[in-house]
């Protein structure tokens, strides 16, 4: 077939791929949301217009993520008629780059939606503390899907032409896979801790402030492996690689965006509950914070190791095999 035959198969298959993936995540995690806000109109149906518009908040930032993969697929869709024999591996790794970096995100955003909701029929007079933490909570879950929109669109618009076909298109198809894969597992992670810290705020409402702020230092924990895949989907872009027609080097460029974005998602939903449950309890023994603080520290700092191991081997996969 022509160039041009395959590089349009693979702006409808990465478009698919992006808004296929990229709905599962917030479908869910707005399903989530509103079975929560049902229950919690059930238990309390006097507050049943605050809880229904701290619904609809929640569900829109969970949509977040789907919109970056509708984005990403018309982009794919209408893309120009781009000659260059490496175009139909970058529009196909844009696609899986950012469909598989909405699903976390979506399920993430939707824990602490859901958990503001059933807090609020708990504890009426401390929802705008609730509704704030949801709103901090979910958003940070969203920022692993926001390196995914942004690799996705530096692989589009990128020059790779002068670059040889092989073995970068293995690259380009590993970077997209690093960050995609990678930001599952933080995501939702992040979204546990959220959600424990919006029902500990509603169980304990005067230890708010412990709460959130040992939420966010869990979030940033679990953000790390995330971030991890961002740097090896960067240098995957942007190193030179050069030309050769052996089938090993574009394997081991391929494994290691496939090793760190795996090696990312157990780490992320690891650190994750580890912080959920140290949230949880400082909302019932907050006289206990510190010692509760430190066994999540080291218990996150042990589910990392594993994530270390990934970029560590993707490195070698890079730099020396």
């Amino acid at each position: 077939m022509e160039l041009e035959t395959w590089i349009r198969m693979a702006a409808i298959s990465g478009a698919a791929l992006s808004m296929g993936l990229g709905a599962i995540g917030a479908a869910v995690g707005e399903g989530y949301t509103a079975a929560c806000a049902n229950e919690a109109i059930g238990r309390s149906p006097e507050r049943s217009g605050e809880i229904f518009k701290s619904m609809l908040m929640g569900e829109a930032i969970a949509e977040t993520s789907a919109i970056f993969a509708l984005l990403i697929a018309m982009m794919l869709l209408f893309t120009g008629s781009a000659t260059d024999p490496i175009t139909p591996y970058v529009l196909l790794s844009a696609g899986l780059c950012m469909g598989f970096g909405a699903i976390g995100a979506g399920i993430g955003s939707g824990l602490p939606a859901g958990a503001c909701c059933l807090g609020i029929s708990r504890q009426p007079e401390v929802s705008d503390r609730l509704t704030t933490n949801m709103l901090i909570g979910a958003s940070i879950s969203q920022t692993t899907a926001i390196y995914a929109l942004a690799v996705a669109l530096m692989i589009m618009f990128l020059n790779l032409s002068a670059q040889p076909v092989c073995p970068t298109w293995a690259a380009v198809i590993g970077a997209g896979l690093a960050v995609g894969l990678a930001a599952i597992g933080p995501a939702i992670g992040e979204g546990r801790a959220a959600q424990t810290a919006c029902e500990g705020i509603a169980r304990k409402p005067q230890a708010a402030v412990q709460i959130t702020s040992l939420m966010l230092l869990g979030m940033a924990v679990t953000e790390s492996t995330g971030v991890y895949g961002l740097l090896i989907s960067i240098i995957l872009v942007f190193k030179s690689f050069p030309e050769t027609l052996a089938l090993a080097p574009a394997m081991s460029l391929l494994g290691a965006g496939l090793c760190m974005g795996l090696g990312a998602i157990g780490p992320g939903i690891g650190e994750g509950f580890a912080a959920g449950e140290a949230i949880k309890w400082v909302g019932r023994n907050e006289q206990h914070a510190g010692v509760l603080t430190r066994t999540m520290l080291v218990g996150q700092a042990v589910s990392e190791s594993t994530g270390i191991y990934a970029l560590v081997v993707a490195f070698v996969m890079i730099f020396v095999v």
